[in-house]
């Protein structure tokens, strides 16, 4: 029988009506759900349940999980990229990076992805497959055991495009942010999209306080088109539009993300462009020195440039930061994940 159905991805109204509807006494939802808030990787390690009972539920269920393929430390800024190996041999990247205020994750949601963006190795490969909620949890879990340490924020920026996996992402929130699991508040969570129009309008309304973070990469439909296919499904000003609706149904400010890409979206007249095209809204904007990930001609501008388009930004009203580069000596930087072993 082929197991098909992951039982770290339930929540605990679900384990109950799993446990109820298959004659076992209630009381074992609690047990096996607190387990599973623990991150365990297989009924094995549900002690304090009986084995037949463990037995009856794994006809239906497994237990996601993600084993250590390799572990990266950067020798410069300590951050820690890991390549994770799943259940099916199939491998994602996810990356922990320290700062003041604590541990952040960088998860991903999907193998591979399909958005095809230019200066994306994640997507070098195409999409293989979604990751199920449990198996989004399973990198924190993995890597919080592993370093001894409790992750404070989680950002949806690893492999894949988190709502082109719509369902598992909203069901990794879910869980992630339960008193009874991690507990961690949806104001610590940074969700990524390169701008999938009909999934942002559909998590507008349900006014979750993350963190929404669009990969714009360009301030108009010219550029935009030549790295980010996507752009040609849904155009810039239809995407601005459903971040000014966002805006104002959540109350929560966005975060543009703007990968710099010498001699291609770095001009001044590209940061005047961006100055009327995000006027108003409650934004900003984390410029990326771009990092040369495919065997393309795109290379990151020089520090100066990077700086000078800041100052326009925010000489124009516009909220405007230079990233600090994490883990550049191990490829764990924005742009450079692409779970291969």
């Amino acid at each position: 029988m082929i197991l098909i159905k992951d039982l770290k991805s339930l929540n605990e109204i679900e384990i109950n009506e799993l446990i109820t509807g298959i004659g076992i006494p209630k009381f074992r939802a609690k047990q096996i759900f607190g387990w599973l808030c623990k991150g365990v990787d297989s009924f094995d390690e549900m002690s304090n349940v009986p084995k037949a009972v463990l037995e009856k539920i794994a006809e239906d269920y497994y237990i996601s999980y993600v084993t250590v393929e390799r572990k990266f430390v950067s020798q410069i800024d300590g951050t820690v990229k890991y390549l994770f190996r799943l259940c099916d041999d199939e491998f994602i990247e996810s990356v922990v990076m320290k700062y003041k205020h604590g541990y952040s994750i960088c998860v991903s949601t999907q193998v591979g992805c399909r958005m095809g963006c230019r200066f994306c190795a994640s997507t070098i490969e195409g999409k293989k497959r979604d990751l199920t909620a449990g198996e989004i949890l399973s990198q924190i879990f993995t890597a919080q055991k592993d370093l001894n340490i409790r992750i404070s924020n989680i950002v949806l920026m690893g492999m894949g495009e988190p709502l082109d996996n719509y369902d598992n992402t909203l069901k990794f929130l879910e869980l992630v942010s339960g008193e009874s699991g991690l507990n961690i508040g949806m104001r610590h969570i940074s969700l990524s999209t390169c701008g999938v129009v009909d999934k942002i309008k559909k998590l507008e309304q349900l006014k979750l306080q993350l963190t929404l973070s669009i990969s714009l990469h360009a301030p108009n439909d010219e550029i935009r088109d030549m790295i980010m296919p996507i752009n040609k499904k849904w155009r810039v000003n239809e995407l601005i539009e459903a971040c000014k609706s966002y805006i104002n149904t959540t109350g929560r400010r966005i975060s543009f993300e703007y990968a710099m890409i010498k001699d291609v979206n770095d001009s001044d007249d590209c940061a005047k462009q961006l100055i009327k095209l995000l006027s108003g809204m409650i934004c900003h904007v984390n410029l990326i020195p771009a990092n040369q990930v495919h065997k393309d001609k795109f290379e990151r501008p020089d520090t100066k440039r990077v700086y000078e388009f800041e100052k326009i930004l925010n000489s124009g009203g516009i909220n405007a930061t230079v990233r600090r580069t994490l883990g550049a000596d191990i490829n764990a930087s924005c742009g450079q994940l692409k779970g291969k072993k």
